[in-house]
């Protein structure tokens, strides 16, 4: 189901709760609404379909990626980025990392390590401080 994107601020800045098995049709939604807006952003967080919850959604290729409890353990390489991003109008500053090693689930809730680079880090730091309620 593709869910409304959140343009709220307030609610955007909030800490999203650790994911569960519970939270999978959540994800299914995240999916969907990452690729109902595949055109204008390649990652979504739950918080901008309205959960605090610890799931982000990234494109990577032309594949809908789900993370459940994302946690970047290792960056490297820093460097400015001018980022959008489909919950806020224009462009603004952040500082990322060209590779970024993530810690995170899958839906079947078990533990997995990978190392990402360029664009694909970009956009899951971009969701992750999400996640912390962090807004660029």
């Amino acid at each position: 189901m593709i869910r409304t994107i959140v343009r709220d601020p307030l609610l955007l800045q909030m800490k999203a709760r650790k994911a569960s098995s519970n939270d999978i049709a959540l994800a299914c939604d995240m999916a969907d609404t990452l690729d109902a807006n595949r055109e204008n952003c390649a990652g979504i967080a739950a918080n901008m379909v309205g959960e605090n919850v610890a799931i982000i959604c990234v494109m990577i290729g032309s594949v809908c990626t789900l993370f459940f409890n994302p946690e970047i353990t290792e960056k490297k390489e820093p460097y400015d980025a001018m980022e959008g991003c489909l919950s806020l109008d224009g462009l603004r500053k952040a500082k990322r990392y060209q590779k970024i090693t993530l810690r995170f689930q899958d839906m079947y809730m078990q533990w997995h390590t990978m190392t990402y680079n360029g664009f694909t880090a970009e956009v899951i730091q971009h969701e992750c401080d999400h996640l912390q309620g962090i807004l660029i």
